[in-house]
């Protein structure tokens, strides 16, 4: 980096015309290629905004599938229901025409015709609208959200526009949209080619037979173009699961931010902490002159320990430290002449079982009374 500096200062001076460019203005400030895993909190937040990985035309194969096939189960029930229905309204026909016939006649007629055929298709179309919210549901989960309905002033932005009419995601639903147009085409024109020979039949026929036979071939061609919106939905889903997953992948530094809007700046966060230990220590050396005796191991690890019957029951652990912490609590003790007793395994003990104010085990009694009741003989001594 110095050695190319040193070169444009070199080539400035032999041409003043040149012209210098800083290439760091040109660099990717978004923090580097997105190579990570989504983390949690993005995929929640992204569901939130109603980003999901959801296939349409998976949910259609199946709102397709389960239409003719509840056709299919009440054909019997639809077909009966038309064809008690038909004389009826056939009749009223001749009954309208010789009597009065006006608007509420008209709207009458239309609201009993309208009922007749929403009751009888009504199974169907329930059975297709409860699966087409269960396959929606199980793609995505239930979290029902407001977001993707709202407004958005990014969207009237022409180049972004321009972006998303180009882009791969329509080039993929150009695709889906030829091969379900070209493979629903060419079912239509079998299916036609194969009963071009049973139409001439229909005028030998009963209506009754006639309808049967053009609802079979209904059902089984809507059956065979379910099939086909299943295989595409199926995979669909497979490039759209693969899609949000691409897109959904964070950089390094977008991982360190979030970590930082969640956790707190680990900085931070440990400045406070030392603070937090700096007040701690000041607090203990501040309570350390009212100590019996600091115990160590000699020299690594120091622990002054109290014991007044009218705070506690037991003896408690005014302070502890080792190696710098240890010698500043031995230099205290010496200055308020508080005894200081040698006792390795006892100090090794109480600095790492027992945190600061806290009171003795039951299973330390023994050692600290001993120390205790060595450092009251002295003080009777003197």
């Amino acid at each position: 980096m110095i050695s190319g500096v040193r070169y444009q200062r070199e080539e400035l001076e032999k041409d003043p015309s040149l012209l210098v460019f800083n290439l760091q203005f040109f660099a990717n400030d978004e923090g580097g290629d997105k190579t990570e895993e989504a983390t949690p909190k993005k995929l929640d937040d992204a569901r939130k905004e109603g980003q999901v990985a959801k296939s349409q035309e998976l949910a259609t194969a199946v709102t397709l599938m389960a239409l003719f096939g509840s056709l299919k189960v009440f054909v019997g029930y639809i077909g009966g229901n038309f064809w008690n229905s038909f004389p009826e309204y056939y009749n009223s026909i001749e009954t309208y025409s010789k009597g009065p016939f006006n608007t509420n006649h008209a709207a009458a007629f239309i609201n009993s015709a309208m009922w007749t055929i929403l009751l009888t298709c009504l199974p169907c179309f329930a059975i297709a609208v409860v699966l087409a919210v269960v396959i929606n549901v199980v793609q995505v989960k239930w979290q029902p959200t407001l977001k993707p309905l709202m407004p958005k002033f990014s969207k009237l932005n022409p180049i972004n526009g321009f972006k998303r009419i180009i882009s791969l995601d329509k080039m993929v639903e150009l695709l889906k949209a030829i091969v379900k147009i070209g493979v629903i085409g060419y079912l239509a024109y079998s299916e036609l080619s194969d009963s071009a020979g049973l139409v001439n039949a229909f005028y030998d026929m009963a209506l009754f037979d006639a309808v049967a036979f053009i609802g079979e071939k209904v059902i089984d061609f809507g059956f065979k173009v379910a099939i086909i919106y299943m295989v595409i939905g199926l995979a669909d889903y497979i490039y759209q699961k693969f899609k949000f997953k691409k897109d959904m992948r964070m950089s390094k530094q977008e991982i360190k931010d979030e970590f930082k809007q969640t956790e707190g700046d680990p900085k931070i966060k440990g400045q406070i902490r030392q603070k937090m230990r700096e007040a701690s220590q000041r607090r203990m050396m501040q309570q350390l002159p009212q100590a019996d005796v600091v115990i160590t191991n000699p020299t690594h690890l120091a622990c002054a320990i109290q014991y007044d019957k009218t705070k506690a029951e037991a003896p408690i652990l005014l302070a502890k430290g080792a190696d710098y912490l240890a010698q500043k609590i031995k230099e205290v003790a010496k200055e308020n002449d508080i005894p200081i007793v040698e006792n390795k395994p006892l100090a090794r003990m109480l600095y790492h079982n027992v945190e600061i104010d806290e009171e003795i085990p039951e299973e330390l009694y023994q050692m600290t009374a001993e120390v205790l009741a060595y450092v009251y003989s002295l003080k009777e001594e003197l």
